[in-house]
C-alpha cells in the first residue's frame, strides 16, 4: 500500500461522522499533484474491486466528492493523469467526470429521455412548495415529495421527517431533475437502496452514476449492465466492474453498508 493511500485510510477511518469524512476526503483529493491523487485513487479502487471492506468504506466518503459538479475541474485533472499513466481503475471511476458528463448527453442507441415536469403542483408557487417541504407533518410533506425542483428537494433532504423510503421514491422518479439526483447521490450515498435507485434512473448524469457503480455489489452491477434504459457508458462500466468483482461463495452474502 502506498504511503499516501495509507494516510487516506487512517484519517478517514478515525472519523465517525459521515459529513466530516466527506470533508476530509475532499481535502485529500485536492492535496498535491493530480498524479499523486490519481495513483492513490487507483490503488483504492483496485482494493475495493476485491471487496476489501476498509477500501470500500473509504469510497463512501470519496465518491460524493468525485460526483459533485463543483469539483469537476480537479477531477478532470486527476482523470487525465490517470489516463497518461494507465491507472485503469481510477480512469474507470473518472471516465465521465467532465462538464459534459454532468449533462444528459445521449449516445447512439440510448433510449430518449422523458421530458421532466417542472412542478408537482402548478397551483402552488415555488415559495409555497419550499415552505411545505419544511413542515413536520406527513400530510403536508406528501404535497411536495414528488416535486422535481432542486430548491424544494434540497429542503426535503434536510427534513428529519423524510424517510429513506421517501428518498428512494424521489431518486427513482423519472420526473427528477439531474441536479436533484446529484444532490441525493451526494447526501445519501450510504443507503444501498438510494444508490441503486439513483444509478438506475436514466435522468442521472453519467458523471454521477459511474462513480456510484464502485459502491454497488456484484448482483446490482449485473442488473445495471442489462438495463436498456441507461446510457451505454453506464452499462459498459457496470459490466467491467462486474467482471472484476469476485463471485460470492454459495450460500454467502456480502455485508451490506447502509
Amino acid at each position: 500500500m502506498s504511503e499516501r493511500l495509507e494516510r487516506w485510510l487512517i484519517s478517514l477511518g478515525a472519523l465517525g461522522e459521515h459529513e466530516l469524512r466527506v470533508a476530509t476526503a475532499r481535502r485529500q483529493l485536492y492535496e498535491g499533484a493530480a498524479f499523486d491523487t490519481a495513483e492513490a485513487l487507483h490503488e483504492l479502487c483496485v482494493r475495493a474491486e476485491s471487496e476489501r471492506a476498509v477500501a470500500r468504506e473509504a469510497l463512501f466518503a470519496i465518491v460524493p466528492v468525485v460526483a459533485d459538479p463543483a469539483h469537476v475541474e480537479r477531477m478532470s485533472l486527476v482523470r487525465e493523469a490517470s489516463k497518461r499513466h494507465h491507472l485503469h481503475s481510477a480512469c474507470r471511476m473518472l471516465r465521465c467526470t467532465t462538464k459534459k458528463g454532468h449533462r444528459l448527453e445521449r449516445g447512439e442507441g440510448d433510449e430518449p429521455l422523458r421530458t421532466p415536469v417542472m412542478s408537482a403542483d402548478p397551483s402552488l408557487s415555488l415559495g409555497e412548495r419550499r415552505a411545505l417541504a419544511r413542515r413536520p407533518t406527513r400530510q403536508l410533506l406528501q404535497k411536495v415529495l414528488a416535486d422535481p425542483h432542486p430548491m424544494v428537494a434540497s429542503i426535503l433532504l434536510g427534513n428529519p421527517r423524510v424517510t429513506e423510503d421517501d428518498v428512494v421514491t424521489m431518486a427513482a422518479s423519472r420526473r427528477a431533475e439531474r441536479e436533484v439526483l446529484s444532490m441525493i447521490a451526494m447526501r445519501q450515498v450510504r443507503s444501498a437502496r438510494v444508490r441503486i435507485a439513483v444509478v438506475s434512473n436514466p435522468n442521472t448524469p453519467p458523471a454521477v452514476s459511474v462513480p456510484l457503480l464502485d459502491l454497488l455489489l456484484r448482483p446490482e452491477l449485473a442488473d445495471v449492465a442489462h438495463a436498456p434504459s441507461l446510457p451505454a457508458v453506464v452499462r459498459t462500466t457496470a459490466h467491467e466492474l462486474w467482471e472484476l468483482r469476485p463471485p460470492m461463495p454459495p450460500g454467502e452474502a456480502p455485508e451490506l453498508v447502509h
